[in-house]
């Protein structure tokens, strides 16, 4: 097997976590506080993950502690949004909408790299926009408060992914080393928030509590080492494809696990934006070369 074979795969199995992730979640939020929930998260995954890994904590430079305070505090504000979201809407929606953080990279680099997005992604986001009222829009014709927490979720999760694709490509930043510190800063925040502003306590029965270490140990721990040591061997346009699977395993968990059940038009609105995700990631005319070749 390739290493790009290999890479890709742990990607796929990395967005089988965060998708799974959505059904975990609300089932700890019935026994936990969103913010306490996040802290356990991420302190046990920093726990468990420091063990595996306490080598790179040897000679850790600088630059890796600096980028991984940097992206663990975005990934505070990414998972209030997420957690939050989760609480307040469908498990199929807070899938689907917090995976459009691939729409919102290219539009992040227009503003902070003044990068023009292509023509296709254009048309890209008016498709996009179509389905996620599909797929949002009650009778009413407004966002649930739980949709617009899971689009912050989305926007902040694409500046992850460029703060992370800048760190990542210094030589002098260890990505491991980097996804522990961001891990633990995480985790460190979301405990002072709890204290502040909760009452923190831990799962009450067996099965929140083997949520709460699932969602530790794999949704945070195992993806997001997977996502900073797999992305440098296939092509980001590859790693966006593999991540617009998230959406449909979080539809799949959320229709066997929680018997969700979404009309016609959700369907719909499901489908555009999946379509709307792989127009804006495909290159058609290297794909077209490829194929020539």
């Amino acid at each position: 097997m390739t290493k790009q074979r290999r890479a890709e795969l742990l990607l796929a199995l990395a967005t089988g976590f965060w998708s799974i992730s959505y059904y975990f979640s609300r089932v700890c939020l019935e026994e936990m506080d969103v913010l306490c929930l996040n802290a356990f998260r991420f302190l046990s995954a920093f726990a468990i993950l420091g063990i595996i890994y306490r080598r790179h904590f040897h000679g850790m430079t600088r630059e890796t502690v600096k980028w991984g305070v940097a992206v663990g505090l975005i990934l505070v504000v990414t998972y209030v949004g997420a957690t939050y979201g989760v609480k307040y809407t469908s498990l199929s929606n807070a899938g689907f909408i917090s995976c459009l953080a691939v729409i919102f990279t290219p539009l992040l680099e227009l503003l902070v790299f003044r990068r023009l997005p292509e023509k296709k992604l254009a048309f890209a986001l008016v498709l996009c926009v179509a389905g996620l009222a599909l797929l949002t829009l009650g009778e009413e014709l407004r966002f649930a408060s739980g949709d617009a927490l899971c689009l912050l979720c989305s926007v902040t999760y694409a500046a992850d992914i460029l703060v992370t694709e800048r760190a990542v490509a210094r030589p002098e930043v260890d990505p491991v080393g980097m996804c522990v510190v961001q891990i633990g800063v995480t985790g460190v925040v979301f405990l002072l928030l709890s204290a502040l502003f909760e009452q923190p306590r831990l799962p009450q029965s067996l099965g929140g509590w083997g949520a709460a270490l699932f969602l530790g140990l794999f949704c945070s721990g195992v993806a997001f080492v997977i996502q900073n040591t797999q992305q440098r061997y296939t092509a980001a346009s590859r790693v966006a494809l593999i991540f617009t699977l998230e959406p449909v395993f979080s539809a799949i968990v959320a229709y066997f696990l929680a018997g969700e059940r979404l009309l016609a038009r959700n369907y719909l609105g499901a489908v555009l934006m999946v379509m709307s995700l792989l127009l804006a990631q495909v290159d058609l005319k290297k794909e077209k070369a490829h194929d020539d070749v």
